[in-house]
């Protein structure tokens, strides 16, 4: 894994780190405290329910829930949280024990309990919440509970996976008298274990997080509060940076700022440039009378161009990507390279007459006009002019803000969607189970039998993940295949702070979510 150091001024030294480690993000100097640390995004939660998303949201989550089990100290494996200690007691991974802490508390004062946590795994089934993250649960065959602190989860099949979906924000634990067994939770009064308590929120706007006085963990908090300010572009955010009205960005520069960050000097600004794991990739929708053609998906893949997208639309800040596996984990291939090379007009014209299309294909490609950064629109301009100008399609542009996009996709109606990834733990089973199966996290039911059936379930019966990569391998070449998904751009990672911000080297984790606790003021330099 390359990383790449570059300086915007002397003393504002561009750091660069390893997202997928979760290590290395600014110096660590004594914990000044002057006022809540201001943390500005372009990811705006869909919901405050975590049994409701699979998305975004978790960057919320992280701060205000606790999980069974988490990544202290940079850990890339999870480690106990809300638990004292969490082991398989089984040799073939079929049968996990977790024992919780003593005297855990809500921030209401509740008592978080064993029966909390069968509370809180059981309604993300019950619910199903389309979109939702019950698809991460698909081994769970039941909890059990001994007295108030010992849970076993039995599984339905071997599954060494399941301590890191644990570990996910999509299991926080949440209060059965606050949080329904049977549906959503629709207000904004929220009350986690997690070190922070969110004081309040406006949707949209920001959200008010105060240190949790009950809360017992791993983290070890260097600021007393952190408000998280939600913008719509990255323009925006990066002018409330200047302005002093924030203080830390993540999620969302655009690639024109990263750019001008990187090459005007700037004495009162830090950039950081870390390796990535996130994702850009199209869905294609089988039920659409066009796009549910393998024929016409293949012929998209042959005529996408890459290279152009990272180049033009988002000035090499992202790289191209082959593979819905990216670069840097275990399984990686370049299988979409592999079949189609470079884009082709002739090669795609032939890939459409061989299966008796002679016209120029309709397709209408959807995406989000405020979610995975200010860029998107622009790619999927260029994506437009790449597949009109081969003269074999005819594309017609729509965007919705999130929220509308999401039932959009939840209920069938695009032909194709853009959508984008961040990892839910540093694995390539999570690059791929997400994805298929009737219940997955794209709305979209794709069965792909021989991967759910027999490449998944053999990988995750192993403990030693490095040797998983031929299961994996042959998974992307049936995703290949198949070409119902077709990857983008792998991402890196780029945050902006003032230069009087410190205290991040744990502060991302291997998910690339804020750990927003480790963040602090410098003192003295």
């Amino acid at each position: 894994m390359s990383h790449r150091n570059r300086f915007l001024r002397g003393a504002a030294a561009i750091a660069s780190l390893s997202l997928v480690a979760g290590c290395g993000l600014l110096s660590d100097d004594d914990p000044g405290d002057q006022g809540p640390i201001v943390v500005g995004t372009t990811s705006t939660p869909s919901t405050l329910d975590p049994a409701g998303a699979w998305d975004g949201s978790w960057e919320l989550y992280r701060n205000i829930f606790q999980t069974l089990l988490a990544y202290p100290n940079g850990a890339t494996t999870p480690q106990p949280d809300a638990a004292r200690t969490c082991a398989f007691t089984d040799s073939t991974s079929r049968t996990y024990h977790c024992e919780l802490r003593a005297g855990l508390k809500f921030s209401d004062g509740d008592p978080l309990t064993a029966d909390a946590v069968r509370h809180s795994i059981d309604r993300i089934r019950a619910i199903d919440a389309p979109g939702g993250p019950a698809g991460l649960l698909g081994s769970l065959d039941r909890v059990e509970t001994s007295g108030d602190r010992d849970i076993v989860f039995h599984l339905n099949r071997p599954d060494a996976t399941f301590p890191f979906v644990l570990a996910t924000p999509a299991m926080s634990l949440v209060d059965p008298d606050d949080y329904p067994a049977d549906a959503l939770r629709k207000d904004t009064d929220v009350h986690g274990s997690g070190p922070y308590e969110l004081r309040s929120y406006e949707e949209g706007e920001r959200a008010v997080l105060e240190r949790n006085e009950s809360y017992q963990g791993f983290a070890k908090r260097r600021n007393d509060a952190v408000t998280i300010r939600y913008f719509k572009d990255s323009a925006g955010m990066v002018e409330a940076l200047r302005d002093k009205r924030i203080d830390v960005t993540y999620r969302g520069l655009a690639a024109d700022d990263i750019v001008a960050l990187q090459e005007h000097d700037d004495d009162e600004l830090q950039l950081v440039d870390g390796a990535g794991t996130d994702i850009s990739y199209l869905v294609f929708n089988p039920g659409d009378p066009w796009a549910g053609r393998t024929a016409v998906r293949k012929a998209v893949a042959q005529l996408v161009d890459r290279g152009a997208i990272a180049h033009k639309v988002y000035k090499d800040t992202v790289d191209p990507l082959y593979s819905m596996v990216p670069k840097g984990l275990t399984g990686h291939t370049t299988g979409f390279f592999d079949d189609y090379g470079e884009p082709s007009v002739t090669k795609a014209r032939t890939l459409l007459s061989e299966a008796g299309i002679t016209r120029r294909v309709p397709l209408t490609l959807w995406y989000a006009t405020d979610r995975y950064g200010s860029e998107t629109g622009l790619m999927f301009k260029e994506l437009k002019r790449q597949l009109d100008g081969s003269g074999l399609f005819t594309i017609t542009l729509r965007g919705r803000p999130w929220k509308d996009f999401v039932t959009g996709y939840q209920h069938h109606e695009y032909p194709v969607f853009g959508r984008g990834w961040f990892p839910d733990f540093p694995d390539a089973d999570d690059y791929i189970a997400p994805f298929v199966g009737e219940h997955n996290a794209l709305g979209t039911p794709y069965p792909a039998k021989a991967i759910t059936g027999r490449l998944l379930p053999h990988a995750r019966a192993e403990s030693d993940r490095a040797r998983t990569v031929k299961d994996m391998e042959a998974a992307q070449r049936i995703l290949v295949d198949d070409a119902r998904l077709l990857p983008l751009w792998q991402g890196r990672q780029f945050v902006a702070a003032s230069v009087d911000i410190s205290g991040g080297e744990q502060a991302l984790d291997p998910s690339t979510v804020m750990m927003m606790w480790t963040l602090h003021r410098k003192t003295s330099w």
